[in-house]
């Protein structure tokens, strides 16, 4: 028997609520991706054996022992298709998702995506990458209450389960995503964690803003395809709450390439970055290469469409 998964990646927009007065924490809104993606095929084996190319090989044999080591049972994967660690698409989880669930369905394991999130240690802040695993498009889920977590933490140093789905609409597929990605890595481990230290709890002011922007600008210019409005919400969350913090980690590197591009269509840095996503018209990709290239500052390119589906999995 064998399993094949092809996992989607994830825009994430921004977290919500980093103050927490009202009783919960987090909160997000993120976006599907067709690619870059992770795409493994998974056999039944006595050992923990992972082949493949890419740099993030030992992050698939970490998960696969975790399961081996629960179970008593091993896994053969051959990555087939992966992307790079730490730049702001959420490939962790999706790895961890990606060989959790093929696990589970060779072994005949009832365990939901949600579970294997859990026994993996994903999802503890945002629950953005296990919703575009289960379903796709653009999510906003409802953080956690802080009797489930009273802190604020990053995933990584967080044990919650991963937040609820409060919103998930399909995104025009129609719209053109352009992903910039410069070398070098976002921030991750402690100094996110660090991060989160420097620059909580937020101002409550500036919570409710960003709530209503969410609700009143960015969700309703999404279901009437209004990118200008679109644009304009994504925008303003590149100065709100924890976003902005995120931005600031890179100088003026990140908020230069936003102010660059934000008059051709919607520009923003996704998760804790270095990646900043484009969605609008062929000049801003010129003219982001060209900021870049100013800079000296290598950066690869992408295109892409929202993906309102979630993982595929054959068995």
């Amino acid at each position: 028997m064998r399993v094949r998964i092809r996992t989607p990646s994830r825009i994430h927009i921004t977290l919500i609520d980093l103050n927490g007065e009202i009783g919960r924490v987090d909160g997000g809104v993120g976006l599907t991706l067709d690619s870059p993606g992770i795409e493994l095929v998974a056999r039944e084996s006595d050992g923990v054996v992972v082949r493949g190319e890419g740099e993030s090989l030992k992050r698939f044999e970490d998960v696969a022992k975790i399961f081996a080591e629960k179970f008593g049972r091993g896994i053969e994967v051959e990555v087939k298709e992966s992307y790079p660690s730490h730049i702001g698409l959420g490939s962790g989880t999706q790895t961890s998702l990606a060989v959790g669930v093929a696990y589970c369905r060779l072994y005949g394991i009832d365990m939901s995506p949600r579970d294997v999130a859990v026994l993996t240690g994903r999802g503890g802040t945002s629950g953005i990458g296990v919703a575009a695993f289960e379903s796709g498009g653009l999510i906003v889920d409802g953080g956690h209450s802080r009797r489930e977590k009273p802190g604020f933490l990053p995933s990584s140093f967080s044990r919650a389960r991963p937040a609820p789905v409060i919103s998930r609409l399909g995104f025009p597929e129609d719209w053109d995503v352009y992903l910039f990605i410069p070398e070098g890595k976002g921030f991750y481990g402690m100094r996110e964690k660090d991060l989160f230290e420097r620059n909580t709890p937020l101002p409550l002011e500036e919570v409710r803003e960003l709530s209503h922007l969410i609700l009143m600008k960015l969700l309703p210019s999404v279901v009437e395809h209004d990118l200008d409005g679109f644009a304009e919400a994504v925008y303003r969350i590149q100065h709100l709450g924890f976003k902005r913090a995120e931005v600031m980690q890179y100088g003026d590197l990140i908020s230069g390439a936003i102010e660059e591009l934000r008059e051709y269509g919607a520009v923003g840095m996704s998760s804790t970055g270095p990646t900043v996503y484009f969605i609008g018209e062929k000049e801003g990709v010129e003219a982001g290469k060209a900021y870049f290239s100013e800079r000296w500052v290598d950066v690869g390119v992408v295109k892409t469409k929202a993906r309102n589906r979630g993982a595929d999995v054959e068995v």
